[in-house]
């Protein structure tokens, strides 16, 4: 077994491998750039070695860097986790030059599997049963765009050397073919330096299943059940569950043997994963193979109870697998939720700024937290704005999706907007509990994730606007307490008034659209009770704090929600789904703004990819203005309404910083 190994990643990956290296007795090095001098994985590791400045085309990714680093410290493996050098075989093949393990497949099964075209080719021959599609080497538009439309569409258009959902189109007409190509092999380019495309038939209600393998090299192969992938944002995975619902012995054995089929046709070693396209008839099909560890590997850890990382280890170091496929054992059932950093409100848009605040659940051999961050540290534009990944565990589906359902809701971050309200949001509906699933999943259940219907709301904004009513009593008590006068009426918080009805008056916002709301505060006896009125609905209600937990009784119905406030903005964590709102405070002299005159703003910073309008153009609400890439995603800035383009500031490969104005638009209809 080896003493020393480095890790050639950062954030939570780099954390989880340095955990199991200890666990082994095994010595860790870390790699840093300048935005992670301070990092967590820094500190963790035993030694730290500086590899250059933040983006990671000048630090992470320099393969000849790493390998030094491991050389000057003695580092007799390296361990790439996933992501960066993890699936480049030129790096691999530098490593044993220099003598150096690299802690994944060998060179020929990366290669084999690099380009999804080649690696379809392979699964034909190896009888595994692919998707139709075009994967050949003549990549003139013509020629792909007759591949789709003799298949018919929609069509799906993906980088041949693409990952992490990065060069990758759904088209659904002819009419869209060729600027859905243009962007994915834009996309495609900025990404892996390779815009080779492939196409296949899009399957309408596809789920994403995908096999765990592991391959030592004594001819030994294993598949650690399966993982259900299918809830994604723009290609990229949210949810994942494993074992996969409704899936049958027979099922599973199946595939099983299929991604095992796919391993040994390429003469594989390691952590591997097979990933498949299952359709609602039980057919499955060959998607890619991803020859690394997958983000979302700890679902499978918690059903096997192995430690997939010592796996690798071991097999790495020459020894044979922990276990064989009659040992391997499956036991209940495991969600992990990726806890980004990112506005799900505005197409996810990924999100930058310092963690204020970070309160996590109480981590139990039920709930596992793997992260990289911790309170106060930045979450910066150069790398991925994964924060945590937030796995649970339990006997069954029904059992563990409580136990998510109840950590997201202790879920605390403050000073960077996250997706924690969406996540929990989806873990609550009734689709995702009852299995009515497939990669569609958001874009179908959109309005009942994002609780756009407004009875809704009416439901809620009693208990937000109570809360607000009960938090200020209760601090007004706790000031009264500490005073020399507790008796004050200066410590009345009770909006009293002579010969008046004690009524506070609140304004509070939900998605731009705003309720005035009177809370007018009455005693029978030593009970308090309130009167709400919005929009002319009364509602009598009573209510108790308790921490970040509000019970209350409305109309006679008694419930409680879990609350989290971050300044003026109160979310109500609730079983059908989390409700966010915004105390909106006295207008103290502010005007407003006048926008039809403008310009339209950089939403993080980034690089301009294209400028698809010119200055002094007429354009229509929606229509594609600019396109910007920031955090290794394409971002389009779309006009806000009809209007002209009077001016824009920046051209196609130049550095926008976030905030700066893109372009001078005026809002304004065709005469």
């Amino acid at each position: 077994m080896f003493n020393k190994i480095l890790i050639a990643n950062r954030g939570e990956i780099a954390c989880r491998i340095i955990k199991t290296a200890k666990k082994m007795g095994i010595l860790t090095v870390a790699i840093y750039s300048d935005a992670d001098k301070d990092a967590l994985h820094v500190h963790m590791a035993d030694e730290a070695i500086y590899i250059g400045p933040s983006p990671s085309r000048e630090s992470y990714l320099l393969g000849d860097n790493v390998i030094a680093a491991a050389v000057k410290t003695g580092a007799q493996a390296i361990h790439p986790g996933y992501g960066f050098l993890s699936e480049n075989a030129g790096f691999c093949r530098e490593c044993a030059k220099q003598n150096i393990t690299f802690i994944g497949p060998p060179v020929a099964a990366i290669e084999a599997m690099g380009s999804k075209s080649a690696a379809k080719n392979i699964m034909e021959k190896a009888n595994v049963p692919l998707v139709p599609g075009y994967h050949g080497d003549d990549q003139s538009s013509a020629i792909i765009k007759k591949a789709a439309d003799d298949m018919g569409y929609p069509v799906l258009l993906k980088a041949t050397a693409g990952g992490g959902g990065k060069g990758m189109r759904q088209v659904w007409s002819e009419a869209e073919f060729e600027e859905g190509l243009a962007a994915a092999k834009r996309e495609a380019m900025s990404s892996f330096g390779d815009d080779t495309m492939l196409v296949e038939k899009y399957l309408t209600q596809p789920r994403h299943v995908e096999i765990q393998v592991f391959c030592d090299n004594h001819q030994n192969a294993v598949y650690l059940f399966e993982r259900d992938c299918s809830v994604q944002r723009r290609h990229q995975k949210v949810i994942e569950e494993a074992p996969a619902f409704g899936m049958s012995e027979e099922l599973r054995a199946k595939m099983g043997d299929s991604a095992i089929k796919s391993a040994q046709a390429i003469g594989y070693q390691g952590a591997g994963t097979v990933e498949f396209l299952l359709d609602v008839d039980g057919s499955f099909y060959f998607m890619e193979m991803n020859t690394r560890l997958q983000v979302e590997h700890p679902v499978t850890e918690m059903i096997s109870d192995q430690d997939l990382v010592e796996w690798q280890l071991r097999v790495a170091a020459g020894e044979r697998l922990p276990k064989l496929q009659d040992q391997l054992v499956l036991n209940g059932h495991a969600f992990e939720a990726r806890i980004y950093a990112e506005d799900a409100n505005n197409d996810f848009l990924p999100a930058t700024g310092k963690l204020s605040l970070l309160k996590t659940p109480v981590e139990s051999r039920h709930v596992r937290i793997d992260t990289g961050v911790r309170q106060g540290d930045e979450v910066s534009v150069y790398y991925d704005p994964m924060i945590a990944k937030l796995i649970v565990w339990d006997e069954n589906r029904d059992k563990a999706l409580k136990r998510l359902i109840k950590a997201l809701s202790e879920y605390r971050i403050n000073g960077v907007t996250t997706n924690i309200d969406f996540l929990y949001n989806l873990a609550t509906s009734k689709p995702f509990i009852t299995e009515d699933i497939d990669t569609g999943f958001i874009e179908k259940n959109h309005a009942l994730i994002f609780h756009d219907t407004e009875q809704e709301l009416i439901n809620e904004l009693p208990i937000a606007a109570l809360y607000l009513v009960l938090s200020i009593e209760e601090k007004a008590q706790k000031l009264a307490q500490q005073s020399n006068d507790p008796h004050s009426p200066w410590h009345q918080a009770s909006a009293w008034r002579l010969n008046e009805a004690h009524i506070h008056s609140l304004v509070l916002s939900h998605s731009n659209n705003e309720y005035e709301i009177s809370v007018e505060q009455r005693r029978q006896g030593t009970d308090a009770f309130y009167l709400i009125n919005i929009n002319g609905q009364q509602f009598d209600c009573q209510g108790t704090l308790n921490g970040d937990t509000i019970i209350v009784n409305i109309n006679g119905h008694r419930s409680q929600a879990t609350v989290s406030q971050n300044e003026n903005s109160i979310s109500l964590y609730r079983t059908n789904g989390v409700f966010n709102f915004t105390h909106v405070l006295p207008d103290c002299g502010q005007h407003e703004i006048d926008e039809s005159h403008g310009g339209l703003t950089a939403p993080m910073n980034g690089t301009m990819v294209s400028v698809l309008v010119k200055a002094g153009e007429y354009v229509e609400k929606n229509q594609a203005l600019v396109i910007m890439e920031a955090m290794k995603m394409e971002h389009t800035i779309k006009a806000p309404s009809n209007g002209c383009v009077d001016e824009i500031f920046f051209n196609s490969g130049d550095m926008v910083d976030g905030g700066a104005a893109l372009l001078a638009f005026t809002a304004s209809d065709k005469e």
